[in-house]
């Protein structure tokens, strides 16, 4: 884990081929693999997490979870403001797709740039359960939410 409390990795695209003639038909992300370890505990919760055209998620931190994000739909903009106060935007897409960490205690917001509805694959540590009251709310009062959107 990074010293700022967050990473990212740029994660492997595979090219798929059709059975019959093998003509290239897709591909193929690898987000997760146990024998990668990147993520040192295994995920307890999987889910897809919507980004509304033009609109932001958060900013908020957890207090217990850490949480890893890839866009796989469309285009996000993770903002996050480290142990320092700093703040890192980091933009992910299908294009280049990256699997983006942030541990418990840091916190971040998912601004949706584009025009369309943004998807982001999260996976987490630890389990939601409704009203576990381990997500709080902040403010990134010093940053400029206004040039996302």
């Amino acid at each position: 884990m990074s010293e700022k409390g967050f990473f990212v990795q740029e994660l492997e695209r595979h090219d798929t081929k059709d059975v019959s003639d093998s003509h290239i038909n897709g591909e193929l992300t690898v987000i997760w693999r146990d024998w990668d370890n990147i993520i040192k505990e295994y995920p307890k919760m999987v889910y897809v997490n919507t980004v509304n055209s033009g609109e932001i998620k958060g900013p908020h931190l957890h207090k217990n979870r850490t949480t890893y994000f890839s866009c796989i739909q469309g285009e996000i903009i993770i903002v996050i403001r480290d142990d320092d106060g700093s703040f890192h935007e980091i933009r992910s897409n299908t294009q280049k797709p990256s699997l983006i960490c942030v541990k418990n205690g840091i916190a971040a917001a998912i601004i949706n740039p584009t025009k369309e509805i943004s998807k982001v694959l999260v996976l987490a540590d630890i389990a939601w359960r409704p009203n576990d009251n381990e997500m709080e709310n902040v403010e990134f009062v010093d940053y400029d939410f206004d040039k996302w959107v």
